[in-house]
C-alpha cells in the first residue's frame, strides 16, 4: 500500500535538511509510481527502444542522489522533477543514437492524443525537445505545464499546486501550449537554441 502524500512530503523535507537516508526511505514508497511515470514516457518511444522502466527509474535515482540544490515542496514537485529527469535521459539517449548513426534512424515517438489530438504520425523526440526548449524560452510556465501534464501525468489541480497558480491559469496554459507545439511540430520547424 502506498504511503500517504504527507509521509512523502516529510521525507522530502528531511532530505532537504541534509538527511541522506531520507532518499533511501523515500524510494521504496514511491517506486511503483515512478515506474508508472517511466512507463508513460517509454510508451511514446519507438518499438525498438531498449530502455526499460526499471532502468529509467534507476538512472533517475542516480541523478537524484547528485542533486544538492533543490528545495522539495511536496510529492507533486518531486514527481515533476523525476519526470523531467526521465525526459532528459531519453533525449540524451536519442541524441547518442543519432550521433552513433550519423543522423540516421532518429528515435521517434507518438504524441499522446491528450496533447495534440490531430497528430497521428510519429514525431522525432529530439524535435519535440527542441520545440519544448523554444517554448520554455518564450514562456517557462507553459513549458512546465506541458512537462507536468504530458510527461508526469499530473492533474490540473496538482499542477496548479506545484506552480502556485489557479487551475484556470493551468488550463489556459495547457490549451495554448498544445496549440503552439502542434504548430511547431506540424510545420517541421527546428527552433533555434
Amino acid at each position: 500500500m502506498t504511503e500517504p502524500s504527507s509521509d512523502v512530503t516529510q521525507l522530502l523535507r528531511a532530505w532537504n535538511t541534509g538527511d541522506q537516508q531520507a532518499l533511501d526511505r523515500l524510494l521504496p514508497i514511491v517506486y511503483a509510481e515512478l515506474r508508472a511515470v517511466a512507463h508513460n514516457h517509454l510508451r511514446r518511444e519507438s518499438p525498438g527502444q531498449t530502455l526499460q522502466p526499471t532502468a529509467l527509474v534507476n538512472e533517475v535515482y542516480l541523478r537524484l542522489v547528485r542533486i544538492t540544490r533543490v528545495t522539495w515542496q511536496d510529492r507533486a514537485h518531486f514527481f515533476a522533477m523525476c519526470s523531467r529527469l526521465m525526459r532528459q535521459i531519453l533525449i540524451d539517449a536519442a541524441r547518442g543514437r543519432r550521433v552513433a548513426k550519423r543522423g540516421g534512424g532518429v528515435l521517434r515517438v507518438t504524441l499522446d492524443d491528450a496533447l495534440v489530438p490531430a497528430v497521428t504520425n510519429l514525431l522525432d523526440v529530439i524535435a519535440l525537445d527542441d520545440a519544448l526548449t523554444a517554448l520554455e524560452k518564450a514562456d517557462p510556465r507553459k513549458c512546465q505545464v506541458v512537462e507536468l501534464r504530458f510527461f508526469a501525468g499530473l492533474s490540473v489541480e496538482e499542477i496548479a499546486s506545484v506552480l502556485g497558480v489557479s487551475t484556470d491559469t493551468v488550463s489556459r496554459d495547457w490549451k495554448f501550449a498544445r496549440t503552439w507545439l502542434f504548430r511547431e511540430l506540424r510545420d517541421g520547424r527546428t527552433p533555434a537554441r
